[in-house]
């Protein structure tokens, strides 16, 4: 029998997840050593997102399915990336009678520190097929050069 640590912090955050569900309510990750560190946030529902990095740039991909173009804002200021929303519950139906219910509807708000290398300025945004992409290109005077240092 092999012996297992016991992460009691761990076990905390499924209780809290766990209330969170059923009281139809989502946090943002607030535990020490969690990526990206965000403040304590209610919201309605919160999108998963992926962020990379590339050479020229940084990329976010959000996931807002079912989530109109209009109903989302991108916002760049003081070094904050911000993302906000709502998706729309449908209209009820007085003859549909649902028997579950597991999609999350309402607002939405993620927001991120944007690294000092990013051009503010040319941030950009596209939304295909339920995927918000928000490119971060980095800027030009932050990208290294090399210097040949020559021996005499």
């Amino acid at each position: 029998m092999s012996l297992v640590h016991w992460d009691h912090f761990r076990d905390l955050e499924d209780v809290s997840h766990r209330l969170n569900r059923l009281f139809s309510r989502s946090t943002l990750p607030t535990r020490e050593g969690s990526v990206g560190r965000e403040s304590l946030t209610l919201a309605d529902w919160t999108p998963p997102v992926d962020i990379s990095e590339t050479p020229k740039e940084y990329l976010i991909k959000a996931e807002v399915p079912a989530v109109a173009k209009d109903n989302v804002k991108v916002m760049v200021q003081d070094g904050v990336l911000s993302i906000r929303g709502e998706r729309k519950q449908e209209t009820e139906d007085k003859y549909k009678k649902y028997h579950r219910v597991e999609r999350s509807y309402g607002s939405f708000f993620r927001s991120f520190a944007v690294p000092d290398d990013v051009d503010d300025a040319a941030v950009n945004a596209d939304f295909t097929e339920g995927i918000l992409n928000i490119h971060l290109p980095k800027s030009k005077k932050a990208k290294p050069k090399s210097i040949e240092v020559s021996v005499a």
